[in-house]
This record gives structure tokens, C-alpha cells and sequence, in this order.
């Protein structure tokens, strides 16, 4: 088994208007995404370059918004409150190993 291009613990994942799970993973492995619960079951997935993911003028830093298979979820990569620029800085890891398991520069 392969490592992953990024995977996150701890991630708030919310399918508007509700919250699906607050300590969720988000992991990026062999060209696909995948949103998980805390116990490891799929709450959706697609290839990457089916995703579209950004960080919306009025999000947090640590929020993305991200749009699988048709349905947008908004990500709040959450280390409760201990470090918010840890949590920016982690947002932002994940928007770019996006870009590169897309084949983005």
C-alpha cells in the first residue's frame, strides 16, 4: 500500500446545512479523493481531477469548500482551536496536493 499524497485528521466535513462529522479524515491516495467519518467509512469520493476545491472570499483560513461528485462540503480543517495558523497552513497543504494529484503545476 501506497502513502498518501496528503491525508488529514481531524477534519470538521459539513454538507449544507448539516454537519456529517467532526472529526473526519481527508485523504488524497492514488489519484482520488476521499472524505471519511471518524470511524473510516466513505462519505464520498472521486478522482481528483473531478474535484473542484477553493477557499471562498468569506471562509476562515482553515475552511475549504469542496465540490465531489455534485455536492459541495465545506472542510474546516479543526485542531480545536489550538493553533489557527497550523490549521490555515494545513488548508492549504491540502488545496495544493489537490492541485498536484490534478496534474496542476
Amino acid at each position: 500500500m501506497t502513502e498518501p499524497e496528503f491525508s488529514a485528521r481531524g477534519v470538521r466535513i459539513a454538507r449544507w446545512p448539516r454537519s456529517l462529522t467532526r472529526a473526519g479524515e481527508v485523504r488524497i491516495e492514488d489519484g482520488r479523493l476521499a472524505l471519511l467519518t471518524s470511524y473510516g467509512a466513505e462519505i464520498d469520493s472521486a478522482p481528483v481531477k473531478a474535484v473542484r476545491a477553493g477557499r471562498p472570499w468569506f471562509a476562515k483560513g482553515d475552511e475549504t469548500v469542496a465540490r465531489v461528485n455534485g455536492t459541495r462540503y465545506r472542510l474546516t480543517m479543526d485542531g480545536a482551536g489550538e493553533d489557527d495558523d497550523r490549521d490555515a497552513e494545513q488548508a492549504g497543504r491540502f488545496l495544493a496536493a489537490l492541485k498536484r494529484a490534478a496534474g496542476g503545476r
